[in-house]
């Protein structure tokens, strides 16, 4: 690839790299806390690409570069991938991700957990009810009302089960939460829709079987189709 092609290919990555930071679409990749490091590292891109074009494209660079050899047209095919990424954005892991992974739930390092808050229902997320009732057998939780919000993925056994991502840094090492639900399961929806579902603890246990760790229940009493939420990962 000659010089040019470089530069442009910078640039073009560069802008990706803006465009995704400087929008909410960077949090299909990465936790919203690595936004600054985005920003710079598209920055530093941008202006490295400015520098090599120009550098290139002076007149003196032609001057002394007029008899040197071509590199072959084809490294000008690189670009493609990102000019992908820069018209089509791969969506947020969802559904065929949680179905590959084992579910993702380790025990806390502490055995006490925090009151619920006031709400009723108290609104907790998948990861937050998964250890309470898991880990703590649902003594934190009581008779309360939780609500929740997650995506549906078909279970081993055709039914429903709501999940959400967990990433530790990027997309790369997301794993999945799961939750088994009964009562008032949501049916008719496809995979990769989102819900918010109201219910309470339940005691029930399944089995994942990627990894054949525990999956706890949510006894469901009413749910409802939302749209996808900016922060899709928790």
């Amino acid at each position: 690839m000659n010089r040019q092609a470089q530069g442009v290919l910078l640039l073009l990555f560069g802008g990706a790299v803006l465009r995704a930071s400087l929008t909410d679409l960077y949090l299909r990749y990465v936790k919203e806390g690595l936004r600054p490091f985005l920003i710079t590292a598209g920055l530093l891109l941008v202006v490295a690409a400015i520098m090599t074009l120009w550098y290139e494209l002076r007149p003196t660079a032609g001057e002394h570069d007029g008899h040197g050899h071509h590199e072959p047209r084809v490294g000008w095919l690189l670009i493609l991938p990102v000019l992908g990424l820069l018209l089509v954005a791969p969506p947020a892991l969802g559904s065929y991700a949680a179905s590959q992974s084992g579910t993702a739930l380790n025990a806390p390092r502490q055995s006490d957990y925090p009151p619920l808050p006031d709400a009723d229902p108290a609104p907790v997320s998948v990861l937050d009810y998964a250890a309470r009732a898991l880990f703590d057998r649902g003594a934190s939780i009581g008779d309360r009302r939780v609500q929740l919000t997650g995506f549906l993925t078909t279970g081993e056994d055709g039914r429903p089960i709501l999940a959400r991502m967990v990433l530790s840094c990027c997309a790369a090492d997301g794993r999945p939460v799961k939750l088994g639900l009964t009562g008032e399961v949501p049916v008719g929806l496809p995979d990769d829709t989102w819900v918010e579902v109201i219910g309470r603890y339940s005691d029930r246990i399944g089995r994942d079987p990627v990894n054949d760790a525990e999956i706890p229940y949510l006894q469901v009493e009413s749910w409802r189709r939302i749209p996808a939420p900016k922060q899709q990962y928790d």
